[in-house]
């Protein structure tokens, strides 16, 4: 069962919209995305994040990482080339892939590295200072000081 009934969420809270329209666009983008490149995703500290690509046999001129609003796209493009191979066995998938990543509110990317054929993606929370909680001084009076 992939589906979610939303109506309670909708009766009950306002400005949600959003969230509710990124749950149904996962669930549907997550049924047409391909398994390749296999990756993780794991929690590095508090705020932090690591996405972790298997990218072997890609170059770093070959990898593409762009970020547009809160969407994550890393793509690969295997340029072909010009020699001709003949192989007894392809076992090592070199072909192109296309893989995108919702990302939350203030959630940016700090910096990207390959090493060992895996392509290395960290990740930072940063809520801004005006959503942080905060203590609001009860007066005695009633009325507001200034």
């Amino acid at each position: 069962m992939r589906n979610f009934d939303l109506t309670p969420l909708y009766r009950s809270s306002i400005g949600f919209d959003r969230m509710a329209n990124i749950l149904d666009s996962l669930s549907a983008t997550e049924q047409n995305q391909p398994s390749y490149p296999p990756y993780n995703i794991e929690l590095t500290g508090e705020d932090q994040y690591r996405i972790t690509m298997a990218v072997a046999g890609f170059s770093e001129a070959e990898l593409g990482i762009e970020v547009e609003e809160n969407k994550l796209s890393i793509s690969g493009k295997k340029e072909t080339g010009a020699e001709d191979k003949t192989y007894l066995h392809q076992g090592i998938a070199a072909r192109n892939f296309d893989r995108r990543f919702q990302l939350a509110d203030h959630v940016r990317v700090e910096h990207a590295h390959k090493e060992n054929g895996l392509l290395h993606i960290d990740l930072r929370r940063e809520i801004p200072e005006a959503m942080k909680p905060r203590s609001i001084a009860i007066s005695k009076t009633g009325l507001l000081e200034s």
